[in-house]
């Protein structure tokens, strides 16, 4: 994962031009903007809807129906722990719970040393191997409190 940028107003204009020629072209834009910034930075909502004619309301709306854009960067290391049924009825809740309280923050917070970011998802497919969760990424299943807090030590420092 490369570091995100800092804001820059030209970068993003660009950004946003060269996605304009997109069927659709407002999920691209979001995407290619937190791509480059690790977030969707609240400069770029009037931009966005200046470009494709919107309201900011209207871009505001996507960006915060979708759980995957963010307001601010990640961690350098990002969890995704899935919170769907399946997970759930084998301990996804009280595994996340413990991990959540091991470093200190809630979902979607990042840890203080900017190391670990953990989010929720609504499943993985992985149901299978319940509990289950992405570590920057690459899948992980069969989670235990001691399997996951093992799997974050283990990025978290590398």
């Amino acid at each position: 994962m490369t570091p995100p940028l800092p804001w820059d107003e030209r970068h993003a204009a660009d950004i946003i031009h060269r996605h304009l020629h997109l069927e659709g072209p407002t999920l691209p834009i979001l995407h290619a903007l937190q791509e480059a910034f690790g977030c969707v930075p609240d400069e770029a909502v009037p931009m966005i809807a200046d470009a494709l004619n919107l309201s900011r309301a209207e871009i505001h709306g996507v960006v915060t129906f979708y759980h995957d854009f963010r307001h601010e960067p990640a961690g350098r290391h990002v969890i995704k722990v899935c919170r769907a049924e399946a997970c759930q009825s084998l301990g996804a809740e009280k595994t996340a719970t413990a991990l959540l309280e091991r470093l200190g923050i809630g979902w979607g917070e990042t840890t203080a040393d900017g190391n670990v970011t953990v989010e929720a998802i609504y499943c993985l497919g992985l149901c299978a191997c319940a509990p289950a969760a992405l570590i920057d990424g690459d899948p992980v299943g069969r989670l235990d409190g001691a399997r996951l807090a093992a799997a974050v030590e283990e990025v978290r420092w590398s």
